[in-house]
C-alpha cells in the first residue's frame, strides 16, 4: 500500500487501530474476521517472511505473530520501495506501507513487480485518478479508484497481467450483456479549446 507522505503518520495510526480489531478464531463463526493459515508450511513462510523483512531493513508495525496451530496475527509493515521482498507473493497476511512524495514515483514502483493482478487507488482528484488508469498507470489487469482489489465487479472482465496474467474470465464480450459501453474525452490542458480550432478574440 502505498500512502502519500503527507497523510502517512494519520492512515498508519488507523490502521494499527483497525488491526487492533480484528476477530481471529473459527472461519465457521460468522463474527470472525481472519481464520488460520492453510497449513503449518503457510506460516514457516510468514515467519521467515517477516525475518527476512527485517533483515531487510523494514519494520514491523504490529502483529506478527504466531498464536497457536496454524492462527497468526496479521502484519503491518514500514517498508520502502526497492525492496526485493515485495516483489514476491507468499499468500500471507502481511501488508506493507510504502511512502510516496509524487504520484508518478508510487506508479512507477507499483509497476515494478512480476505480478499484475488487481490495483486500486484512494483519492479525491481527477487528475490523479485518471493519471492511475492510463496506459502510463497501473500495469493490471484490473483497476480501481476508491474501491479495494477484490475484482469481483460483475460484467467485467476478471484477470490479470505479468506473472498473474492467465487470461481473463467474462471476457470482452459478456460484459456486453451487464454494462453500456460510453466514450469519454478529458482535456488535460488548461484551455478550453473550441471545435474546429475556432477562436474568439476576448
Amino acid at each position: 500500500m502505498f500512502v502519500q507522505k503527507g497523510i502517512a503518520a494519520k492512515v498508519t495510526e488507523k490502521l494499527i487501530a483497525a488491526y487492533g480489531q480484528l476477530k481471529i478464531g473459527n472461519p465457521m463463526d460468522p463474527d470472525t474476521l481472519v481464520g488460520p493459515l492453510i497449513d503449518e508450511t503457510a506460516v514457516a513462510i510468514f515467519k521467515d517472511g517477516l525475518d527476512r523483512i527485517r533483515e531487510a531493513g523494514a519494520t514491523v508495525i504490529c502483529g506478527g505473530e504466531k498464536i497457536n496451530g496454524c492462527y497468526v496475527k496479521p502484519a503491518l509493515v514500514s517498508a520502502v520501495a526497492g525492496l526485493k521482498i515485495l516483489k514476491e507473493e507468499m499468500f500471507v497476511p502481511i501488508l506493507y506501507i510504502v511512502e510516496f512524495e509524487h504520484l508518478q514515483e508510487a506508479i512507477l514502483a507499483h509497476n515494478n513487480v512480476p505480478q499484475g493482478l488487481s490495483s486500486s487507488m484512494f483519492t479525491s482528484s481527477v487528475l490523479s485518478s485518471e493519471a492511475f488508469l492510463s496506459h502510463a498507470g497501473s500495469d493490471c489487469g484490473m483497476a480501481n479508484i476508491n474501491l479495494g482489489t477484490s475484482g469481483a465487479e460483475i460484467g467485467g472482465a476478471f484477470g490479470g497481467e505479468k506473472d498473474t496474467g492467465g487470461g481473463r474470465e467474462s471476457g470482452s464480450d459478456s460484459w456486453k450483456a451487464y454494462m453500456r459501453r460510453q466514450s469519454v474525452t478529458i482535456n488535460w490542458s488548461g484551455e478550453l479549446p473550441l471545435a474546429q480550432g475556432i477562436k474568439f478574440d476576448l
